[in-house]
């Protein structure tokens, strides 16, 4: 019987083991918090500097981007073996952002050669953040009726206009951008610049969010040039390398949502654990309250069956052409059990649950309280709920368009 390479398997793992063994810093195996804190703030620091840099000059943040860019160049299998001898030091990727997600992928199918050797190497280490300059005031469903317009002037792209919903550009170094090169039509006037923000004529605002974060930002161009050779995909040839990011980015997100990743305050705890802490036992062991106890088993059931159905299809998907249409499917079922999570640690956690500041509380309660509020946005950033209906309905299931149909 074959081994499907089992012993080529087991000798990645050795030295995948020895290789962590070596260079995951101590201190982040002691403060797991601590790590998880720095990947979610500004730029890391310190230990967490120290093993990006690691991480990033090994490619292993990126496992199976091609070597020949910095990425990993592993396989499949060895990625899978990379992420569970991560898991058992308590060792999180250091390497992420939209970079990772989106722009890089997309970058990798479609971008030219000279691109992928300027770009690539600053995602693959961590040391080049990237933003999103897509949904605009006016247009955010209807991404396409986008305004903010790129003048052809010679030597140079000439940008005027905003973005809203810009996920950390305050922190970005860069932003892939689409924008109108040609105002007679609509779709087919769209093109796509890779702006560095640094820029003079780029003016960044946060927005606060009720939870009191500020991941989200208003973004403003005014007379920005962008050099010429910044074109990424063709002129007026943006939509359709826009799209594809989307696809990307559903599938990243959803994979996120799903899974529990929503925020730092829920990643010692099971909702059943903090159910059973909060409200007590019977005496059987089993949570006192019988109606809460089914619907968290539910969703307990939900979330298992999510991670299950997104690790096959992100083996298809890379077994294949990438991530399809279907990632609509993944991102709406992912945020609405993020959403449901969310609900049920609240409820669970009764009048503890609803503390904002002050005495009474402690800090993973008020996390868990911030992390309800910032879930109610899971059903709009990276498209909405309605919206990815809309394409499940068309390019999955194949039904009529209502609206031309009427």
């Amino acid at each position: 019987m074959a081994d499907f390479g089992a012993t080529e398997l087991d000798a990645f793992r050795a030295e995948a083991r020895e290789w962590l063994e070596a260079n995951f810093p101590q201190s982040l195996r002691d403060d797991p918090a601590a790590q998880l804190a720095a990947m979610m703030g500004g730029k890391p620091t310190g230990d967490a500097d120290v093993w990006r840099e690691r991480m990033g000059a090994k490619g292993w943040g990126v496992p199976t981007w091609p070597a020949e860019y910095g990425g990993g160049g592993l396989s499949r299998q060895e990625a899978r073996v990379l992420a569970e001898e991560m898991a058992r030091i308590g060792a999180r990727n250091p390497i992420g952002g939209m970079g990772v997600m989106m722009f890089g992928p997309t970058l990798i199918e479609y971008g030219t050669e000279a691109l992928k050797r300027q770009h690539l190497p600053g995602i693959v280490t961590g040391t080049v953040r990237w933003c999103q300059g897509y949904s605009e005031p006016g247009s955010g469903s209807d991404l396409a009726s986008l305004q903010t317009r790129a003048e052809d002037k010679g030597d140079h792209w000439l940008v005027n206009g905003s973005k809203i919903w810009t996920s950390g550009a305050n922190l970005a170094d860069r932003c892939f951008c689409l924008v109108r090169t040609d105002a007679t039509k609509k779709h087919e006037g769209i093109s796509f610049l890779l702006i560095d923000m640094t820029t003079p004529g780029v003016e960044v605002r946060p927005i606060k969010l009720i939870n009191g974060t500020s991941p989200f930002c208003e973004t403003f161009f005014t007379d920005v040039k962008v050099p010429k050779d910044q074109l990424f995909g063709p002129l007026n040839g943006g939509w359709t390398v826009a799209k594809r990011l989307l696809q990307f980015e559903r599938d990243n997100i959803s994979t996120g949502l799903g899974g529990g990743n929503i925020g730092a305050a829920q990643a010692t705890e099971t909702v059943d654990q903090a159910a059973k802490r909060y409200i007590g036992v019977d005496e059987t062991g089993r949570l006192s309250d019988s109606d809460l106890r089914k619907r968290i088993t539910d969703h307990l059931m939900e979330t298992r069956s999510f991670q299950l159905t997104v690790r096959r299809a992100a083996d298809e998907a890379k077994a294949g052409n990438g991530p399809s249409a279907a990632t609509s499917i993944m991102k709406y079922a992912g945020a609405k059990i993020a959403q449901d999570r969310n609900e049920l640690m609240v409820e669970a956690m009764g009048h503890q649950g609803v503390g904002w500041d002050g005495a009474g509380f402690d800090q993973p309660e008020l996390n868990t309280t911030r992390a309800w509020l910032r879930s109610k946005g899971n059903s709009i950033e990276g498209g909405t709920s309605e919206i990815n209906l809309n394409v499940v309905s068309k390019r999955v299931l194949g039904l009529p368009d209502v609206q031309k149909a009427s």
